[in-house]
C-alpha cells in the first residue's frame, strides 16, 4: 500500500462478525479464557488489548518496522526504551531536544547508572568527536531531527553508520515529521520514537507514545518492559489515535503549507529578528533535509527583539492559542524558556539558542491568512 492508503486502512479492513468499519473500542480490562491453559490471545489489557494491537500494527506499518509498541505518552515510550540499556551505558543525545526528555534522563536515569553526553548532533564532526572517545564507549545515540525547538537537522544515515561501527544503536525521535515525511528505520536507525500526542493523533485531545523497531533480539524485552511497567495505552486513547492517523497525509500537507506561509511572513516582519524553519532554502541543513525527508511540518520558531515583546505576543494572540504541545489542528504558540524547556539548565538552554526572546509556533490547519492576521495583530 501507498502511505495515504496505509494511513486510512492500516492492517484493518472491517470487523468480521458485524462488518463495522471502525476498529471497536475494546474497553475491557480482562478477557475470558475458554478453558484452563487456553486463551483467545487476549488475557489482560495491560499485556495486550485488541484496539491497541491494531494501532501498534498501523504505526509499525507506516514506519516500515516489524514491531510497534504503544504507550500512555511519548515520555512513557522514552522511559521504556531507556530500560534496555544496563547501568554503565553511555548515551549521546541531541543537545536541544525536548526538555521533558532531558529531565527524564538527567534527574532519573543518571541515578540508575546511565550517563549522557549532550551534543549538537546537527554538526556531524561533533557527533564523530563524541563517539570517538575510547574511554567512554557509546551504547546509543539519541537524536531529534528536526530538533525541538531550534529546527536543526541531523544526518540519520551518517549517524547510524558512526554508532553502528562502535557497536551502539541509533534512536530517532520522529515526532516532528511523522512517517508521512520521514522514515528513519529505512535510513539505518534502530529505534523510532514518537509522541503520538502530536501530529499522529493530530487533534489535541489525547496522549500517546510509540516505539517502532525491527530488532528481533529486543522484541521480547521491550514487550516485557511494557507489560511490567504498565504504561500501556488505554483502548479509547488508542482508538482516538487511530482515528487521527486516518487523516495524517491530508493534515501534514496542510500543516506544511501553513508553516511555510507563516515562516515566510514572519521573516519579513520588522519586529522579528530570526526565524527557524526547515523549509527555507538557506536553512543550514537544507540539502540534508531534502535528502532524508519528503517535506516539512508546521513548526516555526522565531526570535522577537525582547522578552517584553514575546510576552506581548503570547497575551495578544486570539486565533492562535497560547498552550503547550504541537501538531494539532488548532494553531498553538509556546514559550520554550519556561514551558517545554524549563527543566534544562540555563547555560545549556542558552547554548542551544533557547532564550527569553524565543517563541515556538505550531501552525494548525486553519486558513493561513487567518493565522498571519492573528500574528500581525499580536506583533503590532
Amino acid at each position: 500500500m501507498k502511505q495515504e492508503t496505509a494511513c486510512v486502512h492500516g492492517p484493518w479492513r472491517f470487523e468480521e462478525k458485524t462488518g463495522a468499519l471502525s476498529v471497536p473500542v475494546f474497553q475491557s480490562a480482562s478477557f475470558r479464557h475458554p478453558a484452563l491453559g487456553e486463551s483467545t490471545g487476549y488475557d489482560y489489557s495491560r499485556v495486550v488489548n485488541p484496539t491497541r494491537s491494531v494501532l501498534e500494527e498501523t504505526v509499525a506499518l507506516l514506519e516500515g518496522g516489524k514491531f510497534g509498541l504503544a504507550f500512555a505518552s511519548g515520555m512513557g515510550a522514552v522511559s521504556a526504551l531507556a530500560k534496555l540499556f544496563p547501568p554503565g551505558s553511555r548515551i549521546v543525545v541531541s543537545e536541544d531536544l525536548y526538555g521533558g526528555t532531558y529531565r527524564l534522563f538527567h534527574e532519573y536515569y543518571e541515578n540508575y547508572g546511565l550517563s549522557f553526553s549532550w551534543v549538537d548532533t546537527s554538526d556531524f564532526s561533533k557527533v564523530e568527536e563524541a563517539l570517538a572517545d575510547r574511554d567512554k564507549p557509546v551504547t546509543a545515540l539519541f537524536i531529534e531531527t528536526p530538533s525541538n525547538p531550534m529546527m536543526k537537522v541531523t544526518d540519520i544515515a551518517g549517524c547510524a553508520g558512526l554508532v553502528h561501527r562502535r557497536g551502539g544503536v541509533l534512536v530517532v525521535d520522529n515526532t516532528f515529521l511523522t512517517p508521512w515525511f520521514q522514515n528513519p528505520l529505512g535510513q539505518g536507525a534502530d529505534f523510532v520514537i514518537h509522541s503520538g500526542t502530536k501530529y499522529l493523533s493530530g487533534h489535541n485531545d489525547t496522549l500517546s507514545g510509540f516505539i517502532i523497531h525491527s530488532r528481533e533480539e529486543d522484541a521480547a524485552a521491550l514487550r516485557e518492559i511494557q507489560k511490567s511497567e504498565g504504561a500501556c495505552l488505554a483502548p479509547f486513547d488508542a482508538w482516538l489515535t487511530l482515528r487521527g492517523i486516518k487523516t495524517l497525509a491530508l493534515r501534514m500537507e496542510k500543516h506544511q503549507k501553513n508553516g511555510r506561509a507563516a515562516a515566510e511572513w514572519l521573516r519579513k516582519h520588522p519586529k522579528v529578528e530570526k526565524v527557524f524553519y526547515t523549509g527555507f532554502a538557506d536553512h543550514p541543513q537544507a540539502a540534508l533535509s531534502a535528502a532524508q525527508s519528503r517535506g516539512h511540518n508546521g513548526m516555526v520558531s522565531f526570535y522577537v527583539k525582547s522578552r517584553t515583546e514575546a510576552e506581548q505576543v503570547l497575551k495578544r494572540v486570539k486565533l492562535i492559542l497560547f498552550a503547550e504541545s504541537l501538531g494539532g489542528v488548532e494553531s498553538l504558540i509556546t514559550y520554550p524558556l519556561v514551558q517545554t524547556h524549563g527543566a534544562i539548565p540555563e547555560a545549556m538552554r542558552l547554548s542551544a539558542g533557547v532564550n527569553d526572546r524565543l517563541l515556538r509556533l505550531s501552525t494548525g490547519i486553519e486558513n493561513p491568512d487567518d493565522i498571519i492576521a492573528d500574528l500581525a495583530e499580536a506583533l503590532s
